[in-house]
């Protein structure tokens, strides 16, 4: 099920408290407070870093602390934003903390629901989100995945916030792993690939300027065309792909290479890191076997 952006005139009249500052908690509240979502006196942020916490202070004008649980106490709305490897400490840490109205949103990649309600005890609000980092510009895509027991109030405070900073998917917490190998790492794999049509650009005589502003116009129009038609990637490809022409040397050349298949492969092996995130540390998976 996808969602379309949420109106930006709307607000949530509750305390948002992110405990991690890092990279995505700054896409969040950058994306929050271009849309109105939230203003500032509303958003708090946590982390152990000095740095971090002076950079989210002066960049938004939000207030930090380095002590989770007393900010946790006055939370409405709880999202977690740390590496999934340091959230089990996290989470012992606040246990007791957390209001049981309160909502609970993981953005780690690979923890599951049923391990965060397994730390915080009596607390079952919880969601489990896998936003990407275009949030930061209002253009990012969020999947959600609803613990048993939530609220209508809950279930639309959270996709309130996540609509404001792009689209949303509800998926099954089964297809979690897929979402974060696929929406959560992409970005990095477009850059990788806006950098290698750049690259290609300069090698054949364009500045590096304007290699790189056709390669990332190019890729940003394309989806867009891709997103307001509806047609299958396919059928566009084929529009541009005349006999003996340019696009279809260029093709065939990205399917000699195996472009298709490494693209695909790098979204199975996200996939299966996001899963061994989630595992407790007794616990192994079995090997992906990749497309060769």
């Amino acid at each position: 099920m996808v969602i379309d952006r949420y109106n930006s005139a709307m607000t949530l009249d509750q305390r948002i408290v992110f405990i991690g500052a890092g990279n995505m908690t700054e896409a969040l509240v950058a994306g929050l407070l271009k849309a109105e979502i939230a203003p500032a006196n509303n958003i708090f942020a946590t982390d152990i870093v000095p740095a971090r916490r002076e950079h989210m202070k002066t960049r938004f004008g939000i207030e930090v602390a380095k002590d989770n649980r007393h900010v946790v106490e006055r939370a409405h709305i709880l999202i977690l934003s740390v590496e999934p490897q340091d959230l089990d400490e996290v989470l012992v840490s606040i246990r007791g903390s957390v209001s049981p109205d309160c909502l609970i949103i993981s953005v780690a990649a690979g923890y599951p629901i049923a391990r965060v309600a397994e730390h915080l005890g009596s607390v079952s609000t919880i969601v489990r989100a896998m936003p990407n980092t275009p949030s930061s510009v209002l253009a990012g895509v969020t999947a959600l995945a609803f613990g048993h027991g939530l609220s209508e109030k809950h279930r639309n405070a959270a996709t309130t916030i996540f609509e404001a900073v792009g689209k949303v998917v509800l998926v099954n917490e089964t297809l979690m792993d897929a979402v974060t190998g696929l929406s959560g790492s992409g970005p990095a794999y477009v850059y990788v690939i806006i950098e290698a049509l750049a690259d290609g650009g300069v090698r054949m005589g364009l500045p590096r300027q304007v290699a790189e502003l056709l390669a990332a116009q190019t890729v940003l129009g394309s989806a867009c065309l891709l997103l307001e038609s509806g047609e299958h990637p396919g059928r566009l490809k084929d529009r541009i792909t005349s006999p003996a022409g340019t696009t279809i040397a260029g093709i065939e050349q990205l399917e000699q290479r195996q472009f298709r298949a490494t693209l695909i492969s790098a979204v199975e092996t996200a996939t299966l890191r996001s899963r061994e995130l989630g595992l407790s540390p007794n616990k192994t998976v079995a090997p992906l076997r990749l497309i060769q």
